[in-house]
């Protein structure tokens, strides 16, 4: 699938979470292969895999995917190590250049990735406060992030119930999984394109203490998700469902 250029992220970023390109996420990818030959994507899980990263819009399409890490590594470290991650961190992903969220002049905001508390905490990506927050801004931050990094949950669901390939592990060469991995890919892409269908959204359950892995991350992320926090409270960026 063709790499998204600079108009298309900005088509793509949605108003819930302004400035977001998309929900990053990962998944386990079942396959089999003894272990003498494959302990390398054996995982945490207790069976073998290689695994799928991915970046998806709000219409629950894929447009960033990165297969055939190891099982045995974890998402953090298979994003790092992955094109994808690679190309992120060198600035080769062709991003928008940082702009002003809706209603305010300034600061400008970096645009970003949402994802888990596994991936690190950077400016293009943002993941939930660790541990059960008290003050309100960040349990906000933490409830909107959520919404908006469910996309790639519910794209991953459906990938797996569209295509039965994924129903139970898959007896062939990493190579040929790869490559079966990336066509289901695009051929959701095209029958969500063609069909059009809408996912409804019923997460509206109230404000949840969630209870993230602490994990520290660099400066310049925590300042951009201090941002974004005190923008959700402010009358330009708060949205009337998350106080409910």
């Amino acid at each position: 699938m063709p790499p998204p250029d600079e108009n298309t992220w900005i088509n793509i970023a949605e108003d819930n979470f302004p400035n977001c390109l998309g929900a990053l996420g990962g998944k386990h990818i079942r396959v089999t292969m003894s272990f003498k030959n494959g302990s390398k994507y054996f995982n945490y899980k207790k069976y073998f895999s290689v695994v799928l990263l991915a970046t998806v819009d709000a219409n629950y399409c894929f447009t960033i995917i990165d297969v055939g890490s190891y099982g045995s590594t974890g998402d953090a470290s298979a994003f790092r190590n992955s094109a994808m991650g690679c190309r992120l961190s060198e600035g080769a992903l062709r991003l928008p250049l940082p702009k002003p969220l809706p209603g305010t002049a300034a600061p400008s905001m970096p645009y970003v990735f949402v994802g888990d508390d596994v991936f690190g905490l950077a400016e293009n990506i943002m993941r939930p406060y660790p541990g059960s927050q008290r003050a309100i801004e960040k349990r906000v931050f933490n409830y909107r992030l959520s919404r908006a990094r469910r996309m790639v949950e519910c794209t991953f669901g459906i990938l797996s119930n569209k295509c039965c390939v994924f129903h139970t592990s898959i007896q062939l060469e990493p190579d040929f999984v790869d490559i079966i991995i990336k066509a289901c890919c695009v051929l959701h892409n095209f029958v969500r394109l063609r069909d059009r269908y809408n996912y409804q959204d019923t997460l509206t359950d109230d404000i949840p203490d969630i209870d993230w892995a602490t994990v520290r991350g660099p400066t310049g992320g925590m300042r951009v998700r201090d941002q974004f926090a005190n923008y959700f409270m402010s009358p330009d960026g708060v949205i009337p469902w998350q106080l409910n």
